[in-house]
């Protein structure tokens, strides 16, 4: 196990620390990230701060195509590699005292307090500094607004302590700002208009030209100051503009003032209208601060009605759930059908801000249980739209069909990676069960008739051209892959992804001939024919005297050991050994062969679920975010409790701990939906095959109690399991007839069974 680190007090609704850790100030940054899923920012101070930090503003939907760095290019290489950029930072005001600038990287202070409140999206953060004989104590208070998602509001308050402080502030819109991951340490933006008209500062600028087709994006930003105001001054330079006011502060006197900004782009509003459009959204939030401050933790609240997962006995569990649900939401929460989950969301730039398989595949269990089925239809509907995109990456590799992106925006890949562009196909099929996944939980085939059988045929007509037959063995195969665990490239026959390409195979052709009539596709007699034959004759890797299902073709002629024979300055393996040495090893990055077992779940025997699982997971380093939700649930599924929660305590605290040594990047945002994995369908046992909802809990031994609730086909469940019993509470919708530990009951309003207690096989 990794060491963890810790930098903020446990607390079940808040992350808070009276420690500037200028050690670590990026991994503080990340931690208190916000958004809005409309724009969101790393939690950067407002005023200059001089030591290490990466100061990050990101808006949703606005990323640029920055030309693909190779060392060796290959036929079909993305052009271009896209990723979200870095914005306008606005929340600028630089500070001094008596003429010397604040810069807490080099002044002493004290009374130091950072806080995110989880409950309501505000993040607040106070220090006291002295300067020869003023004090003065600064107090931050910031939210992004997610009722009105183009505003940010925040909120400064000096206050002299003692002596005579001349407090003077700029407050700037700043869009001088570069990406760290640049390839050529370019400047993404280009100024195009600024200035002030009355009380308003604005600042317009645009993404500049590129040569892949891809439309420049143009954003503008407009800001105005309440509050008691001395010797206001404005200001403009390239890229910048800025208000500058002071106040002549006594002991015992405060100075306050309140910077709102607005945010609009040329996804929703054109360049020439930007500026207007504002001004008037300005103009229009003219509601006090008290006033925006209560809108925002009512709409926060009511949120959290539902989405809360309430765990008694552990305040670290409960603080973990809460948290990642927090930054989830904070990333997406189903507003607009365009924009998909970053695995960074708005907290970095690593992985390029762009859309990856962890959506279907992590994140929509989740949103299918906690919001309308409309939001996750949003994320099939994704897809759907960039199936043209799709084929055209199908095309590149020489191969009918649609081949989905590793990394997209638009649905063209735009990742630089060989092994990820061209071998990690098995993604192709997490779209293909993101359809089914939706279709089996909500019960709704409406959209498999017609936009999920057009993508489902695409992906399947990919899977039949990929394979080949092998005379030798009768059989068809797939070589030259990169499965699930990335610690493996170009390898033949990986069976997870054998096995999802059949399925995809099987479940399109049922679905096809189930809906036939409605269908606006086609799929022609000799199509269904080839399919039906590699479904029948697909070669999965097997060992029988193991009795498991072999990752791929040679992967027991590896020096097998357990990833607990490890030394610890070994780890992680992914920061200390070279990529020869990883791709050698018999050590896992995440779930390969579980996945697919997790995926299809009712399709095997208890006893394979458990050979496998014994085999697999002691070889498992879980340096992948999305790798201890899987072995949560499963792990949970075969009375493994301890195992299970280990790797509930690692996905639900993997960034608030730091397991991997990389949160100082950015936070783990589509990967979060684990913790909630691990409680819902590991700890509860929640299923739902062959049109049945089923539970079977477990109450972990330091836990006294959980509670959480679910969406489920027009239904809203509430379920609490505490040391005694199970409850079940139908809060809205018809009765519907449930599962408990494989006895059928009725639930009509109320029911409650003992709670099963089992010895735990550790």
């Amino acid at each position: 196990m990794n060491q963890i680190q810790r930098l903020f007090d446990i607390d079940p609704w808040k992350i808070r620390t009276t420690t500037l850790d200028k050690q670590n100030r990026r991994l503080q940054e990340s931690l208190t990230s916000m958004g809005n899923g409309y724009m969101g920012l790393r939690g950067n101070f407002e005023e200059t701060y001089s030591g290490d930090h990466h100061k990050g503003t990101y808006l949703a939907g606005i990323w640029y195509p920055d030309k693909t760095r190779v060392g060796w290019w290959k036929n079909g290489y993305p052009d271009y590699f896209g990723k979200v950029i870095n914005a306008i930072d606005f929340l600028q005001m630089n500070i001094s005292i008596n003429d010397v600038e604040v810069d807490l990287a080099k002044q002493e202070l004290v009374d130091f307090d950072l806080e995110l409140n989880m409950e309501n999206g505000v993040l607040t953060r106070s220090f006291t500094v002295v300067l020869g004989d003023a004090k003065v104590r600064f107090t931050f208070q910031r939210f992004l607004s997610i009722v009105k998602k183009e505003l940010a509001v925040i909120k400064m308050t000096a206050e002299c302590l003692s002596g005579e402080a001349k407090i003077q502030v700029i407050s700037k819109l700043d869009n001088n700002v570069q990406n760290e991951d640049s390839n050529y340490e370019e400047m993404f933006w280009v100024e195009k208009e600024r200035g002030h008209k009355e009380e308003i500062s604005f600042l317009t600028a645009q993404t500049v030209p590129n040569n892949f087709g891809i439309e420049q994006f143009s954003i503008t930003a407009a800001m105005k100051h309440v509050g008691n105001l001395e010797a206001q001054v404005q200001h403009d330079d390239t890229l910048e503009v800025s208000e500058q006011f002071e106040w002549q502060l006594a002991t015992g006197e405060t100075g306050e003032v309140e910077k709102r900004v607005v945010v609009v782009t040329s996804r929703d509003i054109p360049e020439a209208k930007q500026r207007e459009a504002a001004a008037e959204l300005l103009t229009t939030y003219n509601q006090s601060y008290d006033e925006l401050y209560k809108e925002q933790s009512a709409a926060w609240a009511k949120r959290w009605e539902l989405a809360d997962v309430l765990i008694e006995g552990d305040d670290e569990a409960q603080q973990g759930i809460r948290y990642n649900i927090f930054q989830l939401f904070s990333t997406y929460y189903g507003e607009d059908e365009r924009l998909n989950i970053g695995p960074k969301g708005f907290t970095g730039e690593k992985y390029g801000g762009a859309t990856y398989w962890d959506t279907e595949a992590y994140a929509v269990p989740m949103y299918l249980a906690l919001a309308k089925p409309e939001v996750t239809k949003n994320l099939l509907k994704y897809r759907h739209n960039q199936l043209p995109e799709a084929k055209i990456n199908a095309q590149k590799q020489g191969l009918k069909g649609a081949l989905y992106p590793m990394v997209t925006f638009t649905g063209i890949e735009c990742h630089n990676e060989w092994e990820i562009t061209f071998e990690e196909i098995h993604r192709n099929g997490a779209i293909a069960y993101a359809i089914y996944n939706y279709t089996n939980y909500t019960g709704d085939d409406s959209y498999l008739q017609k936009e999920g059988l057009e993508v489902l045929s695409e992906i399947a007509r990919f899977w039949a051209d990929r394979v080949h037959y092998s005379k030798r063995n009768q059989k068809y195969m797939i070589h030259g892959v990169t499965g699930p665990n990335e610690y493996e490239n170009n390898i033949n026959n990986n069976w997870y992804t054998n096995t999802i390409a059949a399925w995809v195979l099987k479940y399109t052709l049922e679905s096809y001939l189930k809906h036939q009539s409605s269908a606006t596709v086609t799929i022609t007699k000799e199509e269904q024919e080839k399919w039906q034959d590699i479904i029948e004759n697909m070669y999965f890797p097997e060992d029988q005297e193991l009795g498991v299902f072999v990752q791929h073709d040679t992967f027991l002629d590896k020096d097998l050991m357990h990833a607990s024979d490890l030394a610890p300055e070994d780890r992680p393996l992914n920061q200390k050994w070279s990529w020869d040495k990883i791709l050698r090893s018999c050590f896992i990055k995440q779930a390969d062969v579980l996945q697919g077992i997790y995926f299809f779940n009712d399709q095997f025997t208890y006893e394979e679920k458990k050979r496998n699982f014994e085999f697999y997971e002691p070889m498992t380093v879980h340096e992948s975010s999305l790798s201890p939700s899987v072995h949560a649930v499963l792990a949970a599924e075969l009375g493994k409790e301890e195992k299970s929660v280990e790797m509930y305590q690692r996905t639900a605290r993997l960034d608030l701990d730091n397991y991997n040594n990389d949160t100082q990047d950015g936070l783990h945002i589509t990967s979060m939906t684990g913790s909630w994995l691990a409680i819902v369908q590991g700890f509860a046992q929640m299923k739902t095959f062959n049109d049945t909802l089923s539970f079977a809990p477990f109450l972990p031994r330091k836990w006294q109690k959980y509670a959480f609730h679910i969406n489920y086909r027009g239904r809203l469940i509430a379920v609490a399991v505490n040391e005694d019993e199970v409850t079940l509470s139908l809060k809205e919708g018809a009765p519907i007839e449930v599962t408990m530990y494989d006895q059928t009951v009725e639930l009509a309003d109320k029911v409650s069974v003992p709670l099963k207690k089992e010895e735990s096989d550790v």
